[in-house]
């Protein structure tokens, strides 16, 4: 096992977990109304929790994708800003209160990173063949990807909410 790809993994992992603490405990500081209140496109807080629990599973699911030489499924919807399969998602994973949303977004985060956990660290950006569009398709940059995004999300909910205050 390479001690750099140990350490990137370790990282990677760490990293999603650090940067979804970080915006829950932004958005735990908001109160219901703010919640509910549409901040991002078509979306609230709510809305947005279940887009990143929703993709907790696709990354799941891509994971093993990957690792079998497979495309993983979501590929298959993808469009401008994943806008359809993202719509897919907040309708599957949204519940009705915070404390819901809140407790599906930590287990299926857990979920995720009990998975990722098993799997051998030079796997997550081994070349398994897997591309789309001439795109190589790896564990990691699908995590990097999701790094990625929650920090942009988190950054969203502070310039809004930060703004209505």
């Amino acid at each position: 096992m390479s001690t750099k790809a140990q350490a990137k993994k370790e990282w990677i992992i760490g990293e999603m977990q650090r940067v979804r603490s970080e915006l829950l405990t932004e958005v735990a500081g908001l109160s219901r109304r703010e919640r509910d209140t549409v901040f991002l496109g078509i979306w609230s807080v709510r809305d947005l929790l279940a887009h990143l629990a929703g993709w907790d599973f696709a990354n799941l699911d891509a994971a093993k994708s990957i690792i079998a030489g497979r495309l993983p499924s979501f590929y298959e919807h993808h469009d401008r800003d994943w806008q359809t399969y993202n719509a897919m998602l907040v309708r599957k994973y949204r519940r009705n209160t915070f404390r819901e949303i809140r407790a599906i977004l930590k287990g299926s985060q857990q979920k995720l990173v009990d998975h990722l956990q098993t799997i051998p660290p030079e796997d997550f950006n081994r070349d398994f063949g897997v591309r789309f569009r001439g795109y190589k398709v790896t564990i990691e940059r699908l995590l990097e990807a999701d790094v990625k995004d929650v920090r942009i999300h988190r950054q969203q909910i502070v310039d809004f909410f930060s703004k209505q205050k």
